[in-house]
């Protein structure tokens, strides 16, 4: 549980993370709007309803009680759960998404297995966050111990996901990237490209197979 105690403890501070990088948080959600298929979805460590509210999300698992109390606020169905234990039926949903979540999982393997088991056929997992060889994820690593969130963090390479996606049933992957500069420098919402390794943030979009 030692994950989740930061998101607790410093609700107000990560909520002021969106607000001082207004820009950085925009170009993240429009990389990852791109890739959200049609249908029913849910968001995994939903979080305040950041990403779920504009992009229509109506369902979400959070294991942090005060975090689930905002977005439950803000309309979302939200049940209070971990990654690796998913409350739902197999085959319960079109998508499922993971916004700089999946660094924060206890067991990455049981997490991304139990988002296959409920897809359905030809459903969507995606998956945004920050590689850990970009420099953003970079710096990152290295002020890891100084943040009270990501002290608990373990970071992955779009390489890594990938191999474990495929290992896990997932193909026909996508890649796009945002957040081109360094957050203080960043001063309007930043382009969408495709593929990767020049942004720090990446969304991959893979289909069960």
């Amino acid at each position: 549980m030692a994950k989740v105690e930061p998101f607790e403890e410093f609700t107000e501070r990560y909520e002021e993370w969106f607000e001082k990088n207004r820009y950085a948080y925009l170009s993240e959600l429009n990389a990852v709007k791109k890739l959200i298929p049609e249908g029913k979805g849910v968001e995994i460590g939903v979080g305040s309803g950041r990403f779920a509210v504009p992009l229509n999300i109506k369902y979400g698992v959070e294991p942090s009680l005060k975090m689930a109390k905002i977005s439950k606020k803000k309309g979302i169905f939200v049940i209070r759960a971990v990654a690796e234990y998913l409350p739902f039926k197999n085959n319960s949903f079109d998508f499922c998404l993971f916004v700089t979540t999946i660094c924060f999982v206890d067991d990455i393997d049981k997490s991304i297995k139990e988002a296959y088991r409920i897809l359905r056929k030809e459903g969507k997992i995606v998956i945004g966050f920050i590689d850990k060889n970009s420099p953003l994820g970079v710096f990152y690593e290295k002020i890891k111990e100084k943040s009270p969130f990501y002290r608990y963090a373990t970071f992955y390479s779009t390489e890594e996901l990938t191999q474990i996606l495929s290992q896990k049933g997932f193909g026909n992957f996508r890649y796009l990237q945002t957040v081109f500069k360094k957050l203080d420098d960043i001063k309007s919402v930043e382009p969408v490209k495709e593929g990767y390794g020049e942004g720090s943030f990446i969304v991959i979009s893979a289909e069960k197979l």
